[in-house]
């Protein structure tokens, strides 16, 4: 009796990680200003841009590739990618964290490694 109360509990767990996983959403871009003008090629140039897809992380100075997606126990997304800066050759690899902003609930956050705040993105109209 206690096992099956363990096991439905386990069930329980893992169902709510990936309810709160599939509050984040990428089949949509989320950018700021600049970056959801830029959301279907370069239009403007801007130094704060940032455009977040399902494939890919890009600011006015690199471009990060997704190679991995990982949903994390709290909801976050852990994302492994290869990046490229602008005027350096070659890819680097990286990880980045997507998550739920703190402030408002309908933006995300994408920090680097070192928990560095890359941006807050909100979804692109």
């Amino acid at each position: 009796m206690r096992r099956r109360g363990l096991l439905f509990a386990a069930v329980l767990v893992l169902a709510a990680g990936q309810a709160s996983a599939a509050g984040i959403d990428l089949t949509k871009p989320y950018g700021n200003k600049s970056g959801c003008i830029n959301k279907n090629g370069q239009e403007v140039y801007a130094e704060d841009m940032l455009l977040l897809t399902s494939e890919a992380f890009v600011t006015v100075a690199s471009a990060c590739t997704f190679t991995e997606k990982k949903v994390q126990a709290d909801g976050s997304l852990v994302v492994k990618a290869n990046c490229q800066a602008e005027g350096e050759e070659g890819e680097t690899p990286t990880q980045l964290t997507i998550k739920p902003s703190a402030k408002n609930a309908r933006k995300l956050v994408v920090a680097d490694e070192d928990g560095t705040v890359m941006g807050q993105v909100a979804r692109c109209r």
